[in-house]
């Protein structure tokens, strides 16, 4: 089966998925304790003004009948599909919600970014040294390593940092070392990150580096929080993916054939590891992005995941069910960017349907 074909019928599959999802979210959002004229409005707001806020929002007819469940829920489902997510009722009243997320979603990129990154860099080496070193000092060292950031969890984790780091804590002199930043809030230099060149009529972004250095030693404290528990995953399964593939047969048909080391280790021992990291390594771009509520409110910064929490204590259901939509788009997207990742990975694995 042609490569594009297979991702086309992966993406068809993947729309009963978001239907479900959407569904779910109309279920849990309509169906729950939430009064938008409560959250909108106040608990003393005039009944005529409310019953007026009401049909403007759809829950009512202008009559005063009640929008049957049915045409709310194929409303919410169009509006939603379309990304027509309407205004925020509460977080920041009458803004457009998708206008709002689209502020906030490069925090939340560049933090989920540099957490994968952070968590890959150092995770799989690790993971893969351990392996090749079974039994020694260094494994057992990088194995520590891998379990204690495993088994600390994250708000924990980013509470002690930001208290050691922030003003009279033991790290304090990090924002001082060779660029002066902070490590709460969101890094002004995050929204000035190209600068732009003419080259005639045509203006070419070009990467401001002290912007870029600044934003980035602002977020480390952050993204290495948010990339622990995760790199503690890559460390354990790497290890062990490695050790079952020194132990299998074909690396000892390699060496019997004169392979050198190097060419062993690296076109067959790690190549197969990669397999059972795979899992692992794409469910943490979608964790790593959609997950950071705790540690973007503990550092203060003003992301997807401090807005989500925000929009669910106020009860702002158009930013809810917005940002629902968003993380149920990741999640399908990199579950299809997983399977097509394992076809190039290993060639065994093959194409549903693929005939050779």
């Amino acid at each position: 089966m042609n490569k594009l074909l297979y991702i086309a019928k992966r993406l068809v599959l993947g729309v009963p998925v978001v239907l479900f999802g959407l569904t779910m979210t109309f279920v849990i959002l309509y169906l729950s304790p939430f009064d938008p004229m409560t959250a909108i409005l106040g608990r003393d707001a005039d009944p005529q003004t409310a019953r007026q806020l009401a049909i403007s929002l759809g829950l009512r007819y202008p009559n005063g009948e009640p929008v049957p469940l049915w045409i709310q829920y194929r409303d919410f489902l169009i509006e939603t599909i379309t990304f027509n997510f309407g205004q925020s009722w509460v977080v920041t009243r009458g803004q457009s919600a998708a206008q709002l997320i689209w502020e906030r979603m490069p925090a939340t990129i560049w933090l989920g970014a540099w957490s994968v990154v952070i968590a890959l860099a150092l995770g799989i080496p690790l993971g893969l040294y351990a392996g090749l070193r079974a039994n020694t000092w260094g494994d057992y060292t990088a194995s520590f390593g891998g379990i204690v950031w495993r088994a600390m969890p994250n708000f924990w984790l980013a509470v002690m940092l930001a208290g050691l780091l922030s003003a009279g804590g033991l790290l304090s002199f990090y924002r001082g070392f060779l660029i002066p930043t902070d490590v709460i809030g969101t890094p002004d230099a995050l929204g000035h990150l190209f600068g732009s060149y003419s080259l005639g009529p045509v203006g070419i972004p070009v990467p401001n580096p002290y912007n870029w250095a600044v934003a980035f030693k602002w977020i480390l404290p952050a993204a290495l929080v948010l990339g622990s528990s995760s790199m503690g995953n890559e460390v354990r399964i790497g290890r062990t993916a490695v050790l079952e593939s020194l132990n299998a047969p074909y690396i000892d048909t390699a060496k019997a054939k004169g392979v050198s080391e190097r060419v062993i280790v690296g076109k067959h021992v790690a190549r197969n590891a990669m397999i059972p990291l795979l899992p692992v390594i794409m469910g943490e771009f979608y964790l790593l992005i959609g997950g950071s509520v705790l540690v973007e409110l503990i550092f203060g910064i003003r992301g997807l995941g401090n807005l989500f929490l925000s929009a669910v204590l106020a009860s702002d259901v158009p930013i809810i069910g917005a940002l629902t939509y968003v993380f149920i788009l990741i999640l399908v997207f990199f579950n299809i960017a997983q399977d097509v990742a394992y076809t190039i990975i290993d060639p065994r694995i093959g194409l549903e349907g693929r005939e050779d």
